[in-house]
Formats: structure tokens, C-alpha cells, sequence
């Protein structure tokens, strides 16, 4: 049974020919060694037999592994819950990934219009002119936020014809705030060029020079200090940080401020000049109460005085009434004498 199944299997590998080979290779009888003759060949035509047959049994197995790989690399894969899951949060992951590129890449767009919006405000603000007109607008309306409109000037002009970008009305008198804004050496200072940092104390001295001469007239009722208003933080700041500038504005009586520091200066300013108004007050209360303890040491005089003349008006009236008694019973007394009528005494001329 065994030898029959082997030729089938083999048919392929020789063709026809394996139908007429096989039998009778398999069916031949084991050769038998004669007593002499023929010995030898027999034995070496059974070693052939052998060889064949391990050489087609080592064919046929590499064969039925090559058809098992091959069913194995062809058929579908049984289905697995957890690679399904797994394959599922990896496209959930990509959709999030695609999403958030489509959302970099809308941000990236706008950026870059903030980008072109900022290259044109730094082409806007190359000119002198039109950057001082932004720092007066922008202290207008810092302004304009925090005092009712009454209480301060914009552009106030003096006698000498100077004109202040701002005036703020205070009981102590006007207080000048003049906008300031040297871009140029402080991007020159940013940039680290050899001598910007002294360029850009010189201008800073000269803004600080020219406000004190033009704004601080006592002759005109302003108060004798003013504000220098600097629309920028960054330039602000290196202002305040150099030692000479700082000295030079605190003996001149000009104070630098920014957006975040001018309330502040401001509120300090104006709670002083309410201190002030509060100790002129306080004064004209203490004057009223120095006139009101004379005058009650006046009317406690009086009210002595009084006491003594309604003391001595009690006596009076004590003695008056004693002698009104003593009078009336003088007059009782006169009651009991007899008239001349009633006398029973004759007369001598009857």
C-alpha cells in the first residue's frame, strides 16, 4: 500500500516515465548473493535503490514545505479582534495627526499675516514724525480713560509758543506731560553697535533738557516738575537702568514714565495734592477750634458774670420780699386803731 502511494507523488518530478520506473524499482526482489558470480553488482545496484529512494523522500518533504509556506503566505489571516482594535486607534491616530497639520498649517498662515502686520508697523514707525503721532495718541487716550475731560489740555500752548502733547489741571497748579519716543539709537543700543550706548544717552539727556526748559514754568502756573511719557516698555526700561540719565532727570524735575508706570505716577501725584488740600483743610479746622475755645472761655466769663448778678438779683429780691413782709404787717397793725367816728370820747367843742 505504501510503495503504490509514493509513484503518484512523484509523477511530476519524472514525468510520464515514473508509471513504468517506479513498479519496477519497487517490485524488483531483493537481490540475493549468488556463491560467487555476479556478487558485487548486485550489492552496488541495492545501494542505488537506497539512494534513490532517501533522494525522492528529501524532494518530496522540501516539496510539501514549499506548498504549506505557499498556503500559508496566500490564505487571509483569521480574524483578530485585538489587531482590528489596534488598526482602528492607529487611523483615529493619524486622523487626529492630519487635523492637527491642517490646524499648524491655518496658524501658520495667520502668523504669518501677524508677521506682515508687524513688518509694516516697523515701516510705519521708520518715520520720526509718524511715530511721535502714535505716542501722543496713544498717551490721548491713556488719558482721556482716566480724567473726565474738564481736567485736562491736549497740545496746551504757553506765551512762548511751545505746545505741551498733554496738561493735566491740579489745585497745585498745570502739570505737563510732553511724548518722547528715540527709536533710532535704541534699535542701534539693541543691536550692540560700538558707541549706540552712549548715542543713546545723549538723545535721552536732550529730551530730558528740552521738556525742563519748555514745560516747567511756575510764571505760567505749571508745577515745577513734568512728566516725559515714553510709549515704549523696552526703551523705557534702558532709560530708567542708566545711572546718568536717572540723576540728570531727578535734578531737572523730569520724570520718565511708560503706559504701565504713567497711572501709577500719576495716582501718586494726585493722592499728594489731595494730602496737601487735606492739610490746608485741616489747618482752617484747627483755626475754627482755636476761635471756638476763646469764645467759650468768653461766654464761660459771661455765664460767671450772669451767675454772680442773678445771685446777687436773688438777694435783692430775698431782702425786697423780707421787707415787703415787714411792710405788710406794718400796715396789718394799722388796721386795729380806731378811726375819730368810732371814738365814744366827747368832743370839747360840742
Amino acid at each position: 500500500m505504501k510503495e503504490n502511494s509514493i509513484a503518484p507523488s512523484v509523477t511530476g518530478l519524472f514525468g510520464g516515465n515514473f508509471h513504468t520506473i517506479a513498479p519496477a524499482i519497487i517490485t524488483s526482489p531483493v537481490p540475493t548473493a549468488s556463491p560467487a558470480k555476479g556478487l558485487l553488482p548486485s550489492f552496488l545496484r541495492y545501494n542505488d535503490f537506497v539512494d534513490t529512494v532517501l533522494i525522492l523522500t528529501v524532494i518530496l518533504a522540501g516539496f510539501a514545505a514549499v506548498l504549506y509556506a505557499l498556503h500559508r503566505w496566500t490564505a487571509p489571516p483569521p480574524p483578530d479582534n485585538t489587531i482590528a482594535a489596534w488598526l482602528s486607534t492607529v487611523q483615529s491616530s493619524l486622523d487626529n495627526s492630519a487635523r492637527l497639520m491642517s490646524d499648524v498649517q491655518k496658524s501658520l498662515g495667520e502668523m504669518s499675516e501677524v508677521g506682515r502686520g508687524i513688518k509694516t508697523l516697523q515701516d510705519f514707525l521708520q518715520s520720526p514724525k509718524l511715530r511721535g503721532g502714535l505716542g501722543e495718541e496713544i498717551l490721548k487716550e491713556m488719558i482721556g480713560q482716566t480724567f473726565p475731560k474738564n481736567s485736562f489740555f491736549l497740545q496746551y500752548s504757553f506765551r512762548s509758543g511751545v505746545k505741551a502733547d498733554a496738561v493735566l489741571k491740579t489745585e497745585a497748579g498745570l502739570l505737563c506731560i510732553d511724548s518722547k519716543f528715540p527709536m533710532e539709537n535704541f534699535k542701534e543700543l539693541v543691536k550692540g553697535l560700538p558707541g549706540s550706548k552712549q548715542a543713546f544717552a545723549a538723545d535721552i539727556k536732550k529730551h530730558i533738557t528740552d521738556i525742563s526748559r519748555k514745560y516747567i514754568l511756575p510764571e505760567e502756573g505749571t508745577l515745577d516738575f513734568a512728566l516725559m511719557y515714553i510709549p515704549s516698555e523696552a526703551v523705557y526700561y534702558e532709560v530708567v537702568n542708566l545711572p546718568e540719565i536717572t540723576k540728570l532727570a531727578r535734578d531737572l524735575r523730569v520724570y520718565p514714565v511708560s503706559p504701565n508706570t504713567l497711572y501709577a505716577h500719576l495716582q501718586v501725584l494726585l493722592l499728594s495734592f489731595q494730602g496737601k488740600e487735606l492739610e490746608a483743610k485741616s489747618r482752617e479746622v484747627f483755626k475754627i477750634l482755636r476761635g471756638i475755645q476763646k469764645d467759650y472761655s468768653k461766654v464761660e466769663e459771661n455765664m460767671g458774670t450772669l451767675n454772680r448778678h442773678l445771685t446777687n438779683a436773688f438777694n435783692q429780691m430775698h431782702n425786697v420780699a423780707s421787707s415787703f413782709g415787714l411792710l405788710g404787717q406794718k400796715l396789718s397793725r394799722t388796721q386795729t386803731l380806731n378811726t375819730p367816728e368810732d371814738s365814744k370820747t366827747p368832743l370839747l367843742n360840742d
